[in-house]
């Protein structure tokens, strides 16, 4: 784990008695990644040889789909042989062996913590009383595949410390081949310092040696975090390598991964893949809005669809995520390309997929906190010239025609995925309708906000009978002042309607949902329903005078690691497990503790002039960490600290915020991926 935060839990980088080793042999930890902005772009032969270089040994010509047992259970004594059975009947049992997944994969300790007498790795008896051996059959006997776990160190990466691999290569190939595996992960702690291509070449021939004599190919993926850039070079020594740290269950953590993962699609194609590690779909640190968004990126990065939660608890939204076969279709299109980046700004992101039937997987996702249009149009996604399009909303499962324009409004934190084809039947389907929404509405209890609207028809035949509605939770009243229906909306054209809306009397601050819905018939009289979600925030004003930003409630928090803290650091990453918020020796009793990247939105009402507080790295990192702090007030930056280490001195900010609706204190990660970036809004206050 390369995340300072998770002492308590595993730890990616070299730690205790990793430290101790490498310190006696007088040997260096690897060099941290590369922060993702400053990767240089690949040369062209490097990418073209990515782009149609397929896998010598045919081995994982689509991501590998399957299961890891680590997010979930990491080492508690739920890991075992009941586990790993129980999950291979439920990829049979609820439809994800027909959707395509295939390896269930054994992580960290399932071994004991010394090698026998001749050397051979011991399964830990009281986990898989059986063997692993007798685990693999059993899954196999149900038509999956069975992977395992291991580290190119003399050690694994869990503080106990099972047994790596490094000067074992041979010998524990063969045992894996032996036992029937048919997947290795293979981790990067206590590596003593070997070099990385190295260490992860030698394992590549003891894996093709064992697969010789036993005629069993192993899957090898390459686990060391994206330090040493494998995509450079690995493509001929492993099937998929690790571009990233360990991901978490939390927004941030997903984002912050996604973002380093988008820049390398160059060098992904069939039977070498860029992996920004496992699924945390349905262990409960995000919401399904989110959840689909992590899916959606990871199918449109044509990542590894590993899940990490335990399907014995999950529920049916999980196994909806998860089963999705559209989306896993645009995951597994054997043409093998990674989508790219067509555009990010304010955090509307376009990602374009292209698939092998011609078409596109296009990602429309939003990465803020308030709902976004985000829009693009077919020549922009590289399909040729043509009357209309057909476009099929992979989330909805239905299908529409386009002229050209791909456009949605998409909830805070979600993602529209489409695919994209050009279509001679195109103007079949019922035209694709888009609802906007002007300004997310805020609103004291008792009081009307307006809120504008508009249907737009962006298909290539005319939509008929179109009726809009909007409606809200009991005790809400909506009327409109506009316009609600239309004979016809020809090609291009809206509809715009503006409502009233009053929230009850008694209505507590906080987040609540109306739903904007719209109906109309296509030319052939067929009939369509869309809809679009829309948060409205009940608010209260903030009091006169100075007030510590912790004491006001927040619009809405999200944090790179663990929650943001009121008056403590961050600490760990369970909520409430952090310290004073100390800033060169001194302690400071009010404030906010964060982990970058982290936003936190407060709602102003154009009441305040001024946000001020201390800021800096938190004293708890130690000499490591690096932050940037950054105040916006609505949509514009009033200011920022540039990047500040735990060697720099606390800073003094005040930020001009006069007449904001909204002011968002944003922490960034320096540049340098988010390593023990703690970052304290000490003092914070605002003053109104």
């Amino acid at each position: 784990m390369r995340h300072r935060s998770l002492r308590t839990a595993r730890h990616r980088v070299i730690g205790g008695l990793a430290a101790a080793l490498l310190g006696t042999a007088g040997l260096t930890l690897p060099a941290a990644a590369q922060p993702a902005a400053a990767r240089p772009a690949p040369s062209e032969q490097t990418a073209r040889a990515a782009e149609t270089t397929l896998s010598g040994d045919g081995l994982a010509l689509t991501p590998p789909m399957g299961f890891n047992n680590w997010n979930s259970t990491h080492c508690r004594a739920e890991f075992n042989e009941a586990m790993v059975k129980g999950i291979a009947d439920l990829f049979v049992s609820k439809g994800l062996k027909d959707a395509g997944y295939t390896y269930v994969n054994l992580d960290d300790c399932w071994a004991l913590p010394q090698r026998d007498a001749n050397g051979k790795l011991v399964a830990d008896s009281a986990r898989f009383p059986n063997g692993i051996k007798a685990v693999a059959d059993y899954i196999h006997s149900k038509g999956l595949k069975i992977g395992i776990y291991t580290s190119a160190g003399t050690k694994t990466c869990n503080t106990a410390g099972f047994p790596g691999a490094l000067g074992h290569e041979r010998s524990d190939a063969q045992q894996f081949a032996d036992w029937g595996i048919d997947y290795l992960k293979y981790d990067n702690c206590n590596n003593q310092g070997v070099d990385a291509k190295q260490r992860y070449r030698t394992m590549r021939d003891a894996l093709k040696a064992a697969s010789e004599t036993t005629g069993r190919p192993i899957v090898y993926s390459i686990c060391e975090w994206g330090q040493n850039k494998p995509w450079e070079w690995a493509a001929d020594v492993g099937q998929l390598w690790r571009t990233t740290g360990d991901i978490s269950d939390s927004w941030g953590s997903m984002l912050s991964i996604a973002k380093e993962n988008l820049p390398l699609a160059p060098y992904a194609g069939p039977g070498h893949w860029n992996d920004p590690d496992m699924l945390e779909v349905g262990n409960g640190g995000m919401t399904d809005t989110e959840y689909r968004s992590h899916f959606s990126l990871w199918s449109v990065m044509a990542a590894p669809l590993l899940i990490g939660t335990d399907l014995r608890k999950a529920d049916a939204s999980t196994y909806q995520i998860l089963g999705n076969r559209d989306v896993i279709a645009v995951d597994q299109d054997p043409l093998g390309k990674q989508g790219t980046v067509l555009s990010s700004e304010g955090g509307r992101w376009v990602i374009s997929k292209e698939l092998a039937d011609g078409g596109r997987a296009v990602a429309l996702f939003n990465e803020t906190d308030q709902p976004q249009r985000i829009a693009t149009t077919a020549a922009r996604l590289g399909l040729p010239p043509a009357d209309g399009y057909r476009l099929r909303d992979l989330w909805q499962h239905q299908d529409h025609n386009t002229a050209g324009s791909v456009a949605a409004t998409v909830p805070a934190h979600g993602t529209v995925l489409y695919r994209v084809s050009a279509d001679k039947r195109w103007a079949s389907y019922p035209p694709a309708a888009e609802l906007r929404l002007g300004a997310s509405p805020f609103t004291e209890a008792g009081t009307t906000a307006p809120v504008e609207t508009a249907l737009g028809n962006l298909g290539g035949t005319p939509a008929h009978q179109v009726r809009v509605r909007l409606t809200g939770p009991d005790g809400w009243r909506v009327r409109t002042t506009s316009p609600t229906q239309a004979a016809t909306l020809p090609t291009g054209s809206r509809l715009a309607t503006r409502w009233q809306v009053t929230a009850p009397q008694d209505a507590t601050p906080g987040a609540y949902e109306l739903t904007l819905r719209a109906d109309y018939r296509s030319a052939r009289g067929g009939e369509v329903s869309t809809g679009l979600p829309i948060p409205v925030h009940v608010v209260v004003a903030p009091p006169t005078g100075a007030t510590y930003a912790s004491d006001l409630p927040w619009l809405n928090a999200v944090n790179g690691w663990g929650p943001v803290e009121k008056d403590t650091s961050v600490g760990e990453n369970a909520a409430g497990d952090g310290h004073p918020l100390t800033l060169d020796g001194t302690a400071h009793a009010k404030g906010l503790g964060v982990h970058a990247p982290s936003e936190v939105t407060y709602y102003t009402g154009g009441h305040c002039t001024a946000f001020t507080a201390k800021v800096g790295v938190d004293d708890e990192e130690g000499t490591a960490g690096t932050v940037a702090f950054e105040v916006w007030a609505d949509g514009a930056k009033v200011l920022s600290t540039g990047t500040l280490t735990n060697a720099d001195p606390a800073k003094t900010v005040t930020a001009a915020v006069d007449g904001a609706t909204t002011v968002r204190l944003v922490t960034t990660d320096g540049g340098d991926d988010i390593t023990s970036d703690h970052g304290d809004w000490a003092d914070a206050a605002f003053t109104c």
